[in-house]
């Protein structure tokens, strides 16, 4: 046997040599744009009169600055840099002959959920993006990674990268999930134990029961916070799950086509003896639903567990985060999460965007209605997804509820456009960052949880256990169960 794993065999098949300062070619399959980092790189080709290498490689769509109003997405844009900006990733890809999901196409979305949906991202590809959430990708057995403007330039001009091969971490995922638990569930729980700078100099290969159970849905989520764990990609080995979610995908292969890329997509899984530098197992069974109580996703607990002390963190840099968080969070060491204030209830994101993100929200929203004191958002991650979710009726449940229904854009996650917080505004999110200023306002603050939790926030106006709207025999947890930390 090889004892490789699908990182090396992907790598290997996508090495073209070895650089004089040590790092390899890499050949990238797939390449991602959209608005925010690419007018500079199309612009140093522009001076040095280099055409794009491989236009067929590319796909562009706008997300990051799209605005998710309806009436606001009238061209001219009405915020004058965003109209700056995608008027110049306009003309970049239609003078380079680039395939563009533009604001009319009716494609147009988050690119970490446009390629997924589209059959773009495939196993055994390497996909770049500028933008970090591409690890997102790594959900199909491909190798996902951000890179920076430089590296855009660099692909645009010979398809390639320069790229340091990283260590391969095993992440065995034990146990199942119970009711009202779910993939952002899993993710929370690894950067938990392994920390937001775990992963530093390693790729997560991604394995066991658990991971086995998701949808793609689920496993998209998982991926895409790989880089919040401090990973440089992550990545689920392909099986019959993520042949079924190709099949009859736009841009996937059809027929025999399909049927012999699939033998590839068999080759490229690690092997049954594969040898790895690390191997770390979590047990998911019994495990609560997680809600981040800090100022990064490590910072975050079950809804079983008190927010913890400062002083239970051994190292010193730790500690002084955890300072850090309490006050800008409003929180005492030792309390529960359950109960918090929220203001803003956030669904949406290249990590919960999706049509089941959506669903499993509407069934909490479902003859219920959100808190007068929240205002509340729904954001799909494409216009595919709206008009899926639209199909099923999900919009007229959010409505219903008091969810403002918008259109597709990265919306609040980042608050590149007008979806933002205001002033100290606490907002429940099922995005995949917690840091200050993050959603817009250096005051607010936000805690990340499931799309279930953000729906069950919203309702409640408070964090508080979704299980308690999920399954009548379902555990829960409420703050008298938790035990205060002394």
């Amino acid at each position: 046997m090889s004892e490789r794993t699908l990182y090396d065999k992907v790598w290997e098949r996508h090495r073209v040599t070895e650089l004089p300062n040590g790092q390899d070619q890499l050949f990238v399959g797939l390449h991602l744009i959209h608005e925010v980092t690419s007018p500079q790189a199309f612009a140093m080709l522009t001076e040095r009169d280099i055409e794009v290498a491989y236009p067929e490689r590319n796909y562009a769509t706008t997300d990051h600055i799209a605005p998710t109003e309806a009436a606001k997405r009238e061209r001219p844009l009405p915020d004058e840099e965003a109209e700056e900006m995608l008027s110049a990733l306009e003309r970049n890809v239609a003078e380079n002959d680039i395939t563009f999901f533009g604001l009319d196409s009716g494609k147009q979305g988050i690119t970490h959920v446009v390629a997924p949906e589209l059959g773009l991202s495939r196993p055994g590809m390497t996909v770049a993006c500028g933008d970090s959430h591409t690890s997102t990708h790594g959900a199909f057995g491909s190798i996902g990674v951000g890179v920076g403007t430089s590296q855009i330039r660099d692909i645009l001009a010979t398809g390639c990268i320069a790229a340091e091969k990283q260590q391969v971490r095993r992440i065995e995922v034990e146990g199942s999930l119970g009711a009202g638990v779910y993939a952002k569930d899993i993710i929370l729980k690894i950067i938990q134990d392994l920390g937001v700078d775990g992963g530093v100099g390693h790729v997560y290969e991604y394995g066991g029961p658990a991971i086995r159970e998701l949808d793609m849905e689920g496993r998209l989520a998982v991926c895409n916070m790989s880089i919040e764990g401090g990973a440089r990609a992550g990545y689920i080995n392909p099986d019959e799950t993520t042949y079924e979610y190709l099949r009859g995908r736009e841009y996937a292969p059809e027929g025999e086509a399909f049927d012999e890329r699939r033998e590839y997509w068999e080759s490229v899984r690690s092997d049954e003896d594969a040898v790895y530098d690390d191997v770390v197992t979590i047990d998911v069974d019994d495990m609560d639903p997680m809600v981040t109580w800090g100022i990064n996703p490590g910072q975050v607990v079950e809804l079983s567990e008190p927010v913890p002390r400062p002083d239970s963190f051994e190292a010193r840099s730790d500690r002084e985060a955890a300072e850090r968080a309490l006050e800008h969070m409003d929180l005492d060491p030792g309390e529960s999460m359950l109960g918090y204030d929220v203001d803003v209830a956030f669904l949406g994101t290249c990590t919960n965007g999706r049509v089941s993100d959506f669903g499993v929200a509407a069934e909490i929203l479902d003859g219920r209605t959100v808190d007068e004191s929240v205002r509340a958002l729904a954001v799909p991650g494409s216009e595919t997804v709206r008009k899926r979710c639209e199909a099923r009726g999900l919009d007229e449940t959010f409505i219903e509820a008091g969810f403002q229904w918008r259109r597709a854009g990265c919306s609040m996650c980042l608050a590149m456009n007008d979806d933002s917080l205001e002033g100290e505004e606490v907002c429940a999110s099922s995005s995949n960052r917690n840091f200050v200023g993050r959603q817009g306002s250096k005051d607010g603050r936000t805690v990340l949880m499931s799309p279930a939790m953000v729906a069950a926030a919203a309702v409640a106006g408070e964090v508080t256990d979704p299980r308690r709207f999920v399954d009548d025999a379902a555990r829960t947890v409420s703050a008298a169960d938790v035990e205060v930390a002394e």
